[in-house]
């Protein structure tokens, strides 16, 4: 895979991972949270595209990173695998009815493998981009980054689950909160993979010119019918 089919890759998947989820959104009764459609009937197919395309979208790239800069992308690397894998997990270990309440063992896998995902990408924005130039490709990995790290802090808070929800009345709001983080991390890996990628030449084959065959008789002769090039002694 090369590094453009990286992008292609990441790209492809953030996008059909948003409609999946899109579809859930428009299509389908409210929920809290975009985990709980799974829950509804005609739900659990998109949500499980949604998760599984993301997670695609973190292979590729992290692949494409490993064979564009694979010393340097070491860090980044291994947190885009460790957001595969809890989205991988999180589409595996459906979630638990309600808000605040986890009443399962796969519920509190949910939960944990959804805590990894939001919180590896963003970090995986920043060390991509840390020490890198002030390039405007750059700028913008390290905004979505704060962006997106921002917008968690701010769900967390928000959701029921958490002691200071009750002061901020975030149970009115923190189902928007975690669809903002959500669409942030998709921008942020499209703009990782972008990022990586721009001003790097697309690869190409060089091939050797052949030299055309010479028609029979046309090589010079020297006087007695001999070749004028000297001929090539057998070993």
């Amino acid at each position: 895979m090369t590094p453009w089919q990286s992008v292609w890759g990441t790209v492809t998947g953030t996008v059909v991972s948003a409609c999946a989820l899109a579809y859930a959104q428009v299509a389908l009764p409210a929920q809290p949270l975009l985990s709980d459609y799974a829950l509804v009937s005609g739900g659990l197919v998109p949500v499980l595209i949604g998760m599984l395309a993301l997670a695609a979208a973190c292979l590729c790239l992290a692949y494409g990173l490993a064979s564009a800069d694979p010393v340097r992308t070491a860090a980044t690397r291994v947190l885009l695998l460790a957001g595969a894998a809890g989205l991988m997990m999180s589409a595996i270990f459906p979630t638990d009815p309600g808000t605040s309440q986890v009443g399962s063992l796969t519920g509190e896998i949910h939960r944990w493998a959804a805590a990894v995902v939001f919180t590896s990408l963003p970090v995986a924005g920043w060390t991509l981009a840390r020490g890198r130039a002030a390039a405007p490709r750059w700028n913008a990995v390290r905004a979505v980054s704060v962006a997106s790290a921002v917008t968690l802090a701010a769900y967390l808070a928000a959701h029921p689950a958490s002691i200071t929800s009750p002061l901020i009345d975030g149970a009115a709001y923190y189902g928007l909160l975690e669809r903002a983080v959500v669409l942030a991390e998709m921008v942020l890996l499209a703009a990782m993979a972008l990022a990586a990628t721009a001003g790097r030449p697309a690869a190409r084959t060089q091939t050797t010119p052949t030299r055309p065959a010479e028609p029979a008789g046309s090589a010079e002769t020297s006087e007695g019918g001999r070749p004028d090039r000297p001929e090539r002694l057998a070993a």
